[in-house]
């Protein structure tokens, strides 16, 4: 009798152990499994997108969709739910038009971009000069641009890693103060996007290094062909622009947040999440109500099955598409805690193709029980360690945090981002609950994981 006592003591603390504590494979494949039966990712986008809508960055919208997130992430259960608020600048949109005036009259799509500065109230009408490239830009004699408005123009490949988003919305980006300080009066481009729709995709900038705001506007796609060829046809092109946008005062903003707490309070904690505002031209649907619905949805599942060992941090990021806002005062607040990795999700809802990592070294072989797992929807493990991040955890990244990224396949992704077809509609639900069994067997393995996954050295 003493000997089974023993040994059943010995049992238990095997149990207790946090050494022992890894999720046992069978267990994290039936979640996973399960979860590709998900219905609360989609409901929470659903009722998300239907009952807020668009959630422009320090808007009222935003402001409710906050409280709205609040009670939502009570009623499933999670605990520590809170707003962290601050402050962020605030752009109106206002309205924008265009029109050729000559050699061939007709009206173009378009929208103002983040920041963009307004016309005289009366509009403005001057010659327009056109890039082929923003190097084509860069490198224009401001003399010739000088009281002109300027067209730069591009081709993005549709790929399904996105990877094409980079370079060419550095168009966007910066073009606006290039153009600025070189004379332009205004600043159209072709719109970062793939698709061959009248729907025009706007986006942020900043004026950089002193340029003085002027309109900056993006075209609908079709649009831009169309003055292409115009512009092809060697005779001066006029443009009549008016643009109402202004700066307003500062608004509040913040990030919701919410947790399942771990058995070991004392461990790093997981955070994973995506980013509750949106672009006001569609409902953001794939940017990134998704993105909040799985990493919620995935947690959830997380926290009914069992207490996992670590704390789950789930954050719905605010501002993120003006400049990043929400992950900055992440940083700012949380930045001394002790994170065991860090995961968003931020690029739609089409199916987890890819897992990627940026650990340490000694971490590498703690990965490979995470492919195992994610092998099974189709997932590879891809890309050299080091390459994973994500928009809002940037931020915090850069102290050496580690982070696991799950790759949707965006391959459509840049037809709908910030545009008004950015819409319920558009999200397959068969592949978002791909995207949520991903994230369940992610979380399964990683958040019971003892493992250190850094020190990552810390990224620029």
């Amino acid at each position: 009798m003493k000997k089974i006592l023993m040994l059943a003591l010995c049992a238990s603390a095997a149990l207790a152990s946090p050494l022992l504590a890894q999720a046992r494979p069978e267990e994290t494949a039936r979640l996973r499994d399960a979860a590709l039966t998900d219905t609360l990712a989609w409901d929470i986008t659903e009722a998300l997108t239907t009952e807020i809508g668009p959630r422009k960055a320090g808007s009222e919208a935003e402001a409710r969709a906050r409280d709205w997130a609040v009670t939502r992430l009570k009623g499933l259960g999670f605990a520590n739910v809170r707003i962290e608020l601050f402050d962020v600048p605030y752009w109106e949109r206002g309205e924008a038009s265009a029109e050729i005036t000559a050699p061939y009259p007709q009206s173009l799509t378009l929208t103002a971009l983040g920041n963009s500065a307004a016309t005289p109230a009366k509009g403005l009408k001057a010659e327009l000069i056109g890039f082929d490239s923003l190097a084509a830009l860069e490198g224009a004699d401001p003399a010739a641009i000088r009281g002109k408005i300027v067209f730069v123009t591009h081709r993005m490949a549709a790929t399904q890693d996105g990877s094409h988003y980079g370079p060419v919305g550095q168009i966007r980006r910066i073009g606006p103060s290039i153009a600025s300080k070189k004379g332009a009066v205004a600043i159209l481009i072709r719109s970062i996007g793939t698709d061959a729709h009248r729907t025009p995709h706007t986006g942020s900038q900043d004026w950089k290094d002193g340029a003085n705001p002027i309109p900056a506007l993006a075209l609908a796609n079709p649009d831009a062909d169309q003055l292409e060829r115009v512009l092809k046809r060697g005779k001066p092109v006029t443009i009549a622009l008016r643009v109402t946008a202004k700066m307003a005062s500062k608004r509040p903003s913040g990030n919701v947040i919410a947790e399942v707490p771990g058995r070991d309070p004392t461990l790093p904690i997981v955070v994973v999440g995506g980013h509750l505002d949106s672009w006001d031209l569609g409902t953001g649907a794939i940017d990134d109500a998704t993105g909040v619905a799985i990493t919620t949805a995935a947690a959830k599942r997380i926290m009914d099955a069992t207490q996992p060992l670590r704390t789950i941090r789930v954050v719905w990021f605010g501002s993120e598409e003006i400049g990043l806002f929400g992950g900055a005062d992440y940083r700012e607040r949380h930045g001394q805690e002790k994170h065991h990795f860090l995961a968003e999700s931020d690029f739609g809802a089409d199916k987890v193709w890819r897992f990627q990592t940026s650990v340490s070294d000694a971490a590498l072989p703690a990965m490979k029980p995470i492919a195992a797992a994610l092998a099974p929807l189709g997932i590879v493990q891809g890309g050299k360690n080091g390459d994973a991040s994500g928009s809002d955890i940037s931020e915090i990244q850069k102290l050496g945090v580690p982070v696991l990224a799950l790759s949707q396949d965006g391959t459509r992704y840049f037809d709908l981002h910030h545009t008004p077809d950015d819409t319920l509609d558009k999200v397959d639900p068969v592949q978002l609950r791909q995207n949520v069994a991903a994230w369940t067997a992610m979380l399964s393995v990683a958040a019971n994981d003892p493992t250190d996954y850094g020190p990552v050295p810390p990224r620029k």
